[in-house]
């Protein structure tokens, strides 16, 4: 039986919401200092995620729906000629204040989703001949995007802290202690070394 527009946008709002739940509870507890360090060979960090974030609703739910992005700082992020200045935090900037905007970009763009419904048109101008297309797409393409990014900040957190699982209301891991979960990581390491 196939589901209804309503039920599909509640659904595809509810699959977003996940992601940006995992995405806060991971940044949770963290110093700035541990938020600015990279923690891949490309420079993978915490804050920048965030920050990335932050400015990918605000393009997709804001200015592709033909709104203004309100924040001075999202917005001058967004019309940088920097491909990675989403990525890069200004030096100023602490793991709250990019806790914050990335709430505020969620807010914003969560009003704008309430007015709209999933077959409302929408312009992605850096997707070339697939520009035009609707809400429900961009509803899907940030699910995918902020969940990825979610699993970026998964190995990010544990290589800082030692921090995991899923989601707060969702852990997903079972309860190994700390012996347990080196004695499987040494079984892994193992049967690699053995291939």
């Amino acid at each position: 039986m196939p589901i209804d527009k309503s039920d599909r946008g509640a659904l595809l709002r509810e699959y977003l919401n996940e992601a940006r739940e995992a995405i806060l509870w991971k940044c949770e507890g963290l110093s700035d200092a541990q938020a600015r360090t990279p923690m891949t060979s490309t420079g993978t960090h915490a804050m920048g995620l965030l920050l990335h974030l932050a400015v990918t609703e605000s393009g997709y739910f804001i200015e592709c729906l033909g709104r203004e992005i309100q924040n001075p700082v999202i917005r001058s992020i967004s019309d940088s000629d920097d491909a990675q200045a989403d990525f890069l935090p200004p030096p100023g900037m602490t793991l709250n204040d990019a806790v914050t905007f990335y709430k505020e970009a969620i807010a914003a763009a969560d009003g704008v989703l309430d007015e709209l419904e999933l077959g409302s048109p929408a312009v992605v101008p850096w997707w070339g001949k697939h520009r035009h297309t609707t809400v429900e797409r961009l509803l899907v393409h940030m699910i995918a995007e902020s969940h990825r990014h979610a699993g970026h900040l998964d190995i990010v957190r544990e290589q800082l802290d030692g921090f995991v699982g899923l989601r707060p209301s969702a852990p997903n891991l079972p309860e190994l202690t700390a012996d347990q979960w080196e004695e499987q990581r040494l079984q892994m390491k193992k049967l690699a070394e053995n291939a």
